[in-house]
């Protein structure tokens, strides 16, 4: 039935587009009719039913032992290999299986190779993202990790079981979307991984507010930009708490040059569409003295965009090292947030910035030098050659690289021209014991504590707010990565690049990374606010969530006997404190001008309201139609501002609280209008405008989807009927959420729950495709079961795979 529904809806939706493609040549966007509806090569061929999978030996002469996969249930794989390479070969396999187009696609796109596919319609992201430098980014990170035996192995043993799926598919077998866009897959490299890894940067650590700070500094004057942008919110909650003490003395900053002297001006518009500001996430750990079974509770939820396929591959691995359980990425080896009998860990983003612009002065018209300190220094010219679909001959893009980084655009032409990018994603690790992938190798075979402070230590980018808590009592969290030493304000504003002052001083040693162990008040916990109180001895800026961390922290503070539901309650907890602290200063300001519209219906609704996005509440709807409004009424110059040049907006809580204690401040008049209006008039102008809308559910309000990865909409989950608001704990937004919900309490035998919205197929007409998504809509968890062996009881396995080194 469900082939019969999705075949139906596909028709719907792309029927006419495929029938003017009867002719098509081979190649284009859609396949021909007859090809698509073929039963021996077009969508039917993809099919598939959930008993449809038999048991089946496989013979891998690369394997070095028997090995076996069983698929429970839920179609979750639980890998036994003999070795650690052995489980990287199956776990490259399996994924390829389930989910090759998807990896396929995530690394065309981030190192600019989609053109070579899709043609001329994605040729200039294409250069864009070869501008960025994320090719070059992945070459460096896999020099390094190709130096160590330990991770050369795993990489290049997770790659020969990716090719030997992908080495048995015949046309035919290509995942549907390969036959939509008419092209085969290739085989799968190390490079395609660190690419991965790349991806993960530019999403994760790639945002910044260099040239909107810049050009606000530049039209306000500093003291009103001071004013409106300042940088610690005094109602924030700290990852660390403030009441731990640095017990290290701080590197000295030699500093040449500062404030001013480091800026450089006439910035318009950022260079590149920025990644979402949506993206979170939240974990915390309680310890035993505070839960109901005396065992510690550690919870995850990370945000990311919401998309099918799934964002992560659900798995279980076992070998003679680590038998853990988790979630990993498609297109690379290991587990990424997961636990095993002795601990669990779990991650949120740091958001640090790490990425800095330097206007750049060249030495001659040419721009083939430029000059730092006052001596010129040569270009290093990189000639990216990109393939495009339907062209005979490819692009050739010459990149000037400097000291500082790429230079994206050198056209006098952009308005952005002459700027290089400082960017940390581009650096060549340092030297060490091992890498990434040997963080998770650890990490999934670690005993306790010092397993999990040293798994760490391989880490550099994106930097990430690791979790941890251990079946012995322990709990910690530490914001890790490589972050860069900085002068007070530097990397704020663009930076003088003709000065080698402007660049940064070095990196924070690892020994002063912010980090707490088993704090007094018995739990940890990070949701992408603030990493330290304003008295941590080294600068950063970024960018930082004000509410999520702040609620969960005074919930986690409030509870005792703590269960394993109370923290899946605290998960799907959609009450927010953004409406907490807005909502009565909005009221009273209303009040305040005697208008009768503060005793409409609708506002007494609101009144009433208890600050959660329930999916139903219609109040939810009218308070953020009001605060947009408000916001719009009050900054309306930055409005005019936008159309010429990109300005940094003020955030939400200091907008709130310039309402409560500056009503009269001139930021609110309207410089469109004689009058001089203050708080009052906008708040009122703005329920007004507010209420011209229909009451509507917060649900329709927020329309949240669940789209395919090339935006078909046959192939995804549209207008969930779900609630959860980005400044709550259930961060769920229109397009991105809670991408993964897992629950571990670490007793005798670990009590794992958790959830993705997807399943572990990418394939739209299988019955793995989407499975979870209704029961993470209503907030349901299943139950992860780490096996002991093969034949653990423990799950009825659906089929099972079993990997030969011969027949």
């Amino acid at each position: 039935m469900r082939q019969i529904r999705f075949f139906f809806a596909l028709l719907l939706t792309t029927g006419l587009t495929i029938l003017a493609s009867l002719h098509q040549p081979l190649g284009s966007p859609l396949p021909a009719i007859g090809q698509f509806l073929s039963p021996f090569t077009g969508f039917w061929q993809n099919a598939e039913r959930a008993d449809k999978f038999p048991d089946e030996n496989l013979v891998f002469p690369q394997l070095s032992a028997q090995s076996e996969a069983l698929f429970d249930e839920r179609g979750v794989p639980h890998i036994f290999a003999q070795s650690n390479d052995d489980a990287a070969f199956i776990q490259g396999y399996i994924h390829a299986r389930d989910r090759l187009w998807q990896m396929d696609i995530s690394v065309r796109a981030t190192i600019g190779r989609l053109s070579e596919v899709m043609g001329e319609r994605t040729l200039e992201r294409d250069r864009l993202q070869r501008r960025k430098g994320l090719l070059w980014g992945a070459e460096n990170a896999l020099k390094k990790w190709m130096s160590s035996p330990e991770e050369a192995a795993i990489i290049n043993a997770y790659c020969e079981g990716a090719n030997a799926y992908i080495n048995s598919l015949s046309p035919a077998d290509y995942p549907i979307e390969f036959k939509l866009l008419g092209y085969a897959p290739e085989p799968w490299t190390p490079l395609h991984i660190a690419a991965f890894y790349k991806s993960m940067s530019e999403a994760l650590c790639s945002r910044h507010e260099d040239i909107p700070a810049t050009n606000a500094r530049l039209l306000l004057g500093d003291s009103l930009f001071q004013v409106l942008y300042p940088e610690h919110n005094p109602k924030q909650s700290p990852i660390i708490p403030d009441v731990v003490q640095w017990d290290f003395n701080p590197l000295p900053l030699a500093s040449s040059a500062t404030g001013d002297s480091m800026l450089s001006s006439g910035a318009t518009r950022t260079p590149f569409e920025l990644p979402s500001p949506f993206i979170g996430s939240n974990n915390w750990a309680v310890s035993a003295e505070k839960t109901a079974n005396g065992a510690p509770i550690l919870c995850n939820d990370p945000h990311l965009q919401l998309r099918l396929p799934a964002v992560w591959y659900e798995v279980q691995m076992q070998t003679p090292e680590y038998n853990a359980y988790g979630v990993s990425f498609p297109g690379v080896p290991g587990i990424i947030i997961g636990f095993n009998k002795n601990m669990a860990w779990g991650v949120t983003n740091v958001g640090h910035d790490v990425l800095d612009w330097y206007r750049i002065d060249w030495a001659n018209p040419e721009k083939t030098a430029y000059r730092i300190d006052g001596e010129e220094k040569p270009v290093r010219e990189v000639v990216e050659v990109i393939q495009v679909k339907g062209r005979d001959e490819p692009l050739r893009d010459t990149v000037r690289y400097t000291v500082w980084g790429p230079v994206t655009y050198d056209d006098p032409e952009h308005p952005n021209h002459d700027m290089a990018m400082r960017w940390l994603a581009h650096d060549e690790p340092a030297e060490k014991p091992f890498y990434a992938l040997g963080v998770f190798t650890r990490l999934m075979g670690g005993q306790g504590l010092s397993d999990y402070q040293m798994a760490l230590r391989g880490w550099e980018s994106p930097a990430q707010n690791f979790v941890f808590a251990s079946k012995a009592n322990d709990i910690a969290i530490t914001v890790n990565g490589k972050l860069p030493l900085k002068e007070d304000q530097q990397g704020r504003f663009v930076q003088d690049g003709s000065r080698s002052a402007s660049g940064w001083k070095g990196f924070i040693p690892h020994e002063h990374l912010p980090r707490v162990v088993n704090p007094e008040r018995g739990f940890v916990s990070s949701a992408n606010q603030r990493s330290t109180a304003p008295d941590y001895p080294y600068y950063y800026s970024g960018g930082f969530d004000d509410y999520r961390g702040r609620y969960i922290n005074r919930r986690l503070a409030e509870m005792e006997n703590i269960t394993v539901e109370d923290m899946k309650a605290l998960q799907l907890d959609s009450r927010s404190l953004k409406p907490e602290d807005a909502l009565p200063v909005l009221l009273q300001l209303l009040d305040s001008t005697a208008s009768e519209l503060g005793a409409h219906e609708r506002v007494k609704t609101l009144r009433n309201w208890d600050y959660n996005f329930t999916k139903d509440g219609e109040a939810p709807s009218l308070f953020e139609d009001w605060f947009e409004a408000a916001y719009a009424q009050a900054f309306d110059e930055f409005t005019v501002w936008e159309d010429s040049l990109e300005v940094l907006k003020p955030e939400d809580w200091r907008f709130i609280e310039l309402l409560a204690t500056q009503p009269g401040h001139a930021i609110f008049d309207h410089q469109s209008t004689p009058e001089v209006e203050t708080a009052e008039e906008v708040v009122l102008m703005a329920l007004k405008k507010a209420l011209e809308q229909p009451p509507v559910s917060w649900a329709e309000h927020k329309s949240t989807d669940i789209g395919h990865m090339a935006m078909i909409p046959a192939f995804s989950r549209l207008d969930l009927d779900v609630g959860g608001y980005g400044d709550a704990p259930n961060a769920i937004k229109p397009d991105h959420g809670p991408s993964w919900r897992m629950v571990v309490e670490l007793g005798e035998q670990p009590n794992a729950w958790g959830v993705f919205p997807g399943g572990p197929s990418g394939n739209p007409g299988s019955a793995f495709y989407d499975p979870m998504v209704t029961p993470w809509v209503e907030g349901q968890y299943n139950r992860l079961h780490l096996l002991d062996s093969p034949d653990d009881p423990a799950v009825k396995p659906l089929y099972r795979l079993t990997f030969k080194t011969a027949e």
